[in-house]
């Protein structure tokens, strides 16, 4: 098994073009900072509603590198979320932003279409799946949400043996289908997402990070390493460096590790299982379990039961970590026992950036220059395009439906994190006493007062864990 943090998606895409460091002093229309999906969305909407704007993207590493060339793939609606977008902003709203973030897992195919991606896009739609009693009937208060707010003919609950029909998995018992997902290779995605970048004529820079943001005059003004650059906007879509000391939102953003594994081909285990139609699973955990197959019969797994990552040291652990591959590996098992004597060929992992809600938001700061996206706790791949499609309509003070989705907000009523290192500390003994008290459900166990007691903290506080 090759363990390294960049994991087997960037691996397999192939070597990739590298771009210069920012040097000097340069001047644009539009700066994007971050080289993930948001960024990369942003900056290719921007320069598709408007070609002649200078626009340029600048990431601290290398483009499409980080979490958003080592996810899971998952192209999801916000439809699973719905109860708490309807709690958060109203039922009417809530309709609004999950209708588009149906229609943002479409654009992805079609982008992937246009513009020749072979990101592997297949519209399967998403499993949610009980494999624990516990776990039984956690999507009532969604589907009842969505219900009531008159959707009717959206996710099939499935009984086991419908389950069992979609993946033959031992684990698996009852669950409820959503449609509008799909899976990708989400390094081939973010790799085509930025050849379309610069055939649109966005100036990419990598190996700079930015340094300094000064936004208190006419200009946006941003200091790197080897130079600096001002422009009249500026898009913040570097999300876990969103939780670091400086930024102007880490009160607002927590950081946590997921960790994936994934086997040798195995297309004789997937056809016993059933699991031909390519869907994307998770289980119904608070640190879920989520896996998808791949179009040479891989069986990709993952694990978000990492750790919390201290401010924005989002480099160590949070990549490579042999305990918690190991836990990733045990799920592995239990889940496809048959899979004991299978070769797993990568183990990687990266940082997720959360917000208290889990769910996604958009921030306008102070100034009205500099705009702001995070929280995607893991699921952005699909939101994320309509999301830079959000940031390019605020970047060009464009009135249309991107402008008007709920989920732009000014940061004054956004929940805060606790700071550090509380916010360390105390999510660290959280997350720990949920996944005691997860693994004891899992076994048939009875979960200690103690882990269920602190596993109830979250609520408490009005900070939610998992969907």
């Amino acid at each position: 098994m090759i363990h390294k943090a960049h994991g087997y998606w960037i691996e397999e895409a192939g070597s990739q073009p590298t771009y210069p460091p920012l040097e000097g002093e340069r001047q644009f229309d539009a700066i994007v900072v971050g080289g993930g999906f948001t960024g990369l969305w942003t900056a290719f909407h921007l320069k598709t509603a408007e070609p002649d704007l200078k626009v340029a993207l600048l990431e601290s590493h290398r483009i499409g590198h980080g979490p958003s060339g080592r996810n899971g793939g998952f192209v999801d609606a916000m439809w699973v979320s719905f109860a708490s977008l309807g709690a958060r902003y109203g039922d009417e709203a809530a309709l609004r932003l999950a209708r588009a973030s149906e229609r943002s897992v479409t654009q992805v195919g079609e982008f992937c279409e246009e513009h020749g991606v072979d990101a592997w896009y297949r519209l399967s739609g998403y499993l949610n799946v009980s494999t624990a009693p516990a776990q039984d009937g956690s999507w009532d208060r969604n589907l009842k949400a969505m219900r009531a707010a008159g959707i009717i003919d959206g996710p099939r609950e499935l009984t086991p043996e419908a389950v069992q029909e979609v993946c033959a998995s031992p684990a698996f018992r009852g669950g409820v289908h959503y449609g509008a997902a799909a899976t990708v290779q989400p390094a081939r995605l973010a790799f085509g997402i930025r050849a379309a970048c610069e055939e649109l004529g966005v100036t990419l820079f990598e190996e700079s990070p930015a340094v300094r943001i000064d936004d208190s005059g006419s200009q946006v003004r941003i200091l790197t390493p080897k130079g600096r650059a001002s422009a009249d906007r500026i898009v913040l879509a570097n999300g876990p460096a969103l939780a670091g000391q400086g930024s102007p939102l880490r009160q607002n953003v927590t950081l946590a590790s997921s960790h994936m594994v994934i086997t040798e081909p195995v297309p004789d285990v997937i056809e016993e299982l059933g699991w031909t139609g390519g869907e994307a699973i998770s289980d119904c955990r608070a640190l879920l379990t989520y896996f998808r197959t791949t179009p040479d019969g891989r069986l990709a797994l993952g694990w978000g039961g990492g750790r919390i990552v201290a401010g924005s040291r989002r480099f160590g652990r949070a990549e490579l970590d042999a305990d918690v591959i190991e836990g990733v590996i045990k799920s592995l098992h239990r889940y496809f026992p048959m899979l004991a004597d299978r070769q797993i060929d990568y183990a990687w992992g990266g940082p997720i950036d959360a917000s208290a809600t889990h769910l996604p938001h958009v921030v306008s700061l102070p100034s009205g220059r500099a705009f702001a996206a995070f929280g995607y706790t893991g699921n952005g791949v699909g939101p994320s395009q309509m999301v830079g499609r959000s940031l390019a309509s605020l970047v060009l003070d464009r009135r249309d439906e991107y402008r008007d989705l709920p989920f732009i907000e000014p940061a004054s009523a956004l929940t805060r994190v606790p700071p550090e290192p509380f916010r360390w500390a105390g999510g660290a003994m959280i997350r720990e006493a949920i996944g005691r008290k997860e693994e004891a459900e899992l076994t048939g166990r009875s979960v200690d007062p103690v882990s269920a007691a602190i596993s109830r903290i979250p609520a408490l506080i009005g900070f939610h864990i998992g969907r």
